[in-house]
């Protein structure tokens, strides 16, 4: 499971700390930083099973053996797997950690901690994991987690190796969303809004979107067929629903979305006139995006917009 979505997705880091572990090399704190759902905590647990496998080959834990298993089951007695309680990680988590270490330091040589959206611990935390990191007690490896790294102490950066996960492409990020059961037009869709794979989920799960997706479908119908109750649509229906700056481009968003689809099925199908108003047609959205971010009215926007495709 880790193995091949790493493989696939992050190939850089994977390789990285693939050869660290190998060759002896790994550093005592690592911070992952990168959007939900690129593969963070996918590698923390690949390396907690890689240090504590019992029958590793080729370099890869088997997955199968009693600690791979406990590891998986969130059941290791050397790994630690720390998460906010509520809005926040507070210091009696890092704190009870750090008693876990002392305690079980004479059991075990080396100890593993991941702590996941590391940037929510508050500030007494912080500074409890600092002097942790910085009088580490026995043997360990410790792997910060988090999509928003500005929000972590330089200092404890600075005490860790920092490796970035790259965005998941437009294609992945259409793939990873329709795993989590996200329907395939939309997960298209939303991939064609954002490369982030939190954002994605975050704009699936509001009534808005919905809403819009639908909306912007008509809107795009009517333009195709020349017809000019697209420009009355604009006020019947796409001021309605979008009366915040960040939805109206996401409106003009979804429908360059629309037509970079029928691009994809006019190549497929060979059908060049057509192809060629389409290309005009994502240009003069494209125009109005960026009048619409110089604080053009979007009602002036969107109704010069459909007069210029229909022109």
């Amino acid at each position: 499971m880790e193995e091949e979505f790493l493989s696939q997705h992050q190939p850089f880091v994977f390789s990285q700390i693939k050869k660290s572990v190998k060759h002896g090399r790994l550093a005592h704190a690592y911070l992952f930083e990168g959007d939900l759902g690129v593969g963070k905590h996918l590698l923390s647990q690949w390396l907690a099973k890689r240090l504590f496998c019992t029958q590793v080959v080729d370099n890869e834990p088997c997955g199968i053996c009693n600690n791979c298993q406990r590891i998986d089951a969130g059941e290791h007695p050397n790994v630690w797997v720390i998460a906010p309680e509520g809005q926040t990680i507070k210091v009696q988590q890092i704190r009870q950690l750090q008693q876990e270490f002392i305690r079980s330091g004479f059991e075990s040589r080396r100890q593993f901690f991941v702590i996941r959206q590391a940037d929510k611990m508050n500030a007494s935390a912080a500074n409890s994991l600092l002097k942790f990191l910085e009088e580490p007690q026995g043997e360990f490896v410790a792997v910060l987690e988090t999509d928003a790294p500005g929000k972590i102490l330089p200092t404890i950066q600075s005490r860790c190796q920092i490796l970035h996960f790259a965005p998941l492409n437009g294609k992945e990020l259409a793939q990873r969303l329709r795993q989590d059961g996200i329907s395939s037009t939309s997960a298209t869709l939303l991939a064609g809004l954002t490369n982030s794979y939190q954002k994605a989920v975050e704009i699936s799960q509001e009534e808005w979107f919905n809403e819009a997706k639908d909306a912007v479908s008509q809107w795009y119908h009517l333009l195709q067929k020349g017809d000019l109750a697209a420009f009355i649509y604009v006020q019947k229906k796409m001021l309605a629903i979008a009366k915040e700056k960040e939805q109206q481009q996401l409106l003009l968003q979804m429908l360059v979305q629309e037509y970079r689809t029928s691009r994809s099925q006019l190549l497929a199908q060979g059908l060049g006139p057509q192809l060629s108003d389409n290309t005009r047609s994502l240009q003069l959205i494209l125009e109005a995006q960026q009048k619409l971010g110089a604080n053009v009215s979007f009602q002036n926007v969107a109704e010069q917009l459909v007069l210029r495709i229909l022109k």
